[in-house]
């Protein structure tokens, strides 16, 4: 069994879209899939998008990104929430799964999560640029620190239910320090809306080796105290640069 990672296809994006659909149907019947978020702005390109996957793979594992919460684009009125709850049972309708999945001594174990500005306050100027705060809708009074720990808490496994080895995932980063160096200054912008500390202290406690993330397109394999992050993004199409336009195999027993 191989376990590949991909994060943020974004297939409203013909390119995207097209390469979703001309992946063999062969090559990865016996893998899983770790699809950590930003699939797409509305249900029905989600679904269509999750459903490819999982003809293709043994199994699809899935978290749901920022753009997959949107509500703007819906025909149907609902908030954020109600959004999770329809992607939740869209995902099992296509056969993948939002839940841990262990096979023999491994354990793949999603992480909820959103952004609670554990890596800086958010300006004006990001408040004014940054898409989320008008396609998402959340209970009223909710701030980015309730919507955090609304998703952190759904993170209870179970030490006890896991395998000897621990592979983690989320669409958002556990750590700032994720983005490497070279990062512009003015792109810094973004950081307060790229992940929460939670999360990776939630992945240390299942004792993760190796975390899958998205959410910054920025792709990256590094190692920190002891534990391998991994993102693979697709991208946006003129995202040449910072990302792969291909599946990545992280593990193989």
């Amino acid at each position: 069994m191989r376990i590949f990672a991909l994060s943020d296809i974004h297939v409203e994006y013909d390119g995207n879209a097209a390469w979703v659909s001309a992946m063999s149907r062969a090559d990865y019947r016996d893998d899983v899939l770790i699809l950590a978020g930003d699939v797409a702005g509305t249900l029905p390109l989600l679904q269509r998008c999750v459903d490819a996957f999982a003809q293709r793979f043994a199994r699809v594992l899935f978290v749901p990104g920022n753009h997959d919460l949107w509500v703007i684009r819906d025909a149907q009125r609902m908030d954020s929430l109600e959004k999770f709850a329809k992607v939740s049972a869209a995902i099992e309708n296509c056969g993948a799964s939002m839940q841990p999945f262990t096979a023999g001594t491994l354990s793949i174990v999603p992480l909820q999560g959103w952004y609670d500005y554990s890596f800086g306050e958010p300006t004006e100027q990001l408040k004014a640029v940054w898409m989320d705060y008008r396609a998402c809708r959340w209970p009223e009074g909710w701030q980015a620190a309730d919507i955090a720990a609304h998703f952190l808490r759904m993170n209870t496994t179970s030490l006890d239910s896991l395998a000897r080895k621990v592979i983690t995932f989320s669409h958002f980063l556990p750590r700032i320090d994720l983005m490497p160096p070279y990062i512009p200054l003015e792109h810094r912008l973004v950081y307060p809306v790229l992940g929460s500390t939670g999360l990776d202290d939630q992945l240390r406690q299942l004792g993760s080796v190796l975390h899958v993330y998205g959410h910054s397109h920025v792709n990256r394999d590094v190692t920190i105290d002891g534990v391998t992050y991994i993102n693979n993004a697709f991208g946006y199409p003129a995202e040449t640069r910072i990302t792969a336009k291909q599946l990545r195999c992280v593990y193989a027993d």
